[in-house]
């Protein structure tokens, strides 16, 4: 897995970056109000950058928005060097945000990636673009996490299969949050 120079700086892609965006990175959005470094269209593919042109590429909050998230995660793959990071954050769908945004358009699960990796249940063929998950936090609502359900979930993989099956619209989820290694 090839290692980026440490004396150069990271190359940091934040997309649907809002007026938020991450520090030091190049910030994309369709949002002219934004502080987006890029102005583009983000359901249309391909961006306009160069095949792995980002060590990182973060997008919190922004893929339950777009329409095709198979073909939006094969763009962040093929725009991310081999080994680099993705970080994806996303309401989980048994929490209210997920239905009462008039703009989601998908509703996800802490399994919604698989696809993509090596575990991807039979459907790999879906798509070509290879992820290794490094990391998966789901949150919960305070109440629950307080009660330690959040330490169940997020440390017994067993657990958090039982909990989205059968308990997660009382035990509610709050968030997904995933990091990625592009496998190349």
């Amino acid at each position: 897995m090839p290692q980026p120079d440490q004396s150069r700086k990271l190359r940091i892609l934040d997309v649907g970056c809002g007026i938020n965006k991450y520090p030091g990175s190049i910030g994309i959005d369709r949002n002219p109000a934004s502080r987006a470094d890029v102005l583009c269209e983000l359901d249309r593919l391909p961006y306009p950058f160069r095949d792995d042109s980002f060590d990182e590429l973060r997008a919190i909050h922004v893929i339950e928005h777009l329409t095709d998230v198979i073909a939006t995660i094969e763009e962040f793959h093929r725009i991310v060097r081999p080994g680099g990071i993705i970080r994806l954050e996303t309401p989980h769908y048994s929490d209210h945000s997920s239905f009462c945004d008039p703009t989601h358009k998908h509703h996800l699960t802490s399994f919604s990636f698989r696809y993509f990796g090596e575990d991807h249940g039979g459907f790999g063929y879906y798509s070509q673009a290879r992820l290794r998950q490094k990391h998966l936090r789901v949150k919960l609502l305070s109440f629950w996490k307080w009660l330690g359900f959040e330490f169940l979930v997020n440390h017994f993989p067993r657990y958090r299969r039982f909990w989205e099956y059968y308990l997660c619209f009382v035990v509610r989820g709050k968030a997904l949050v995933f990091e990625f290694q592009v496998l190349k």
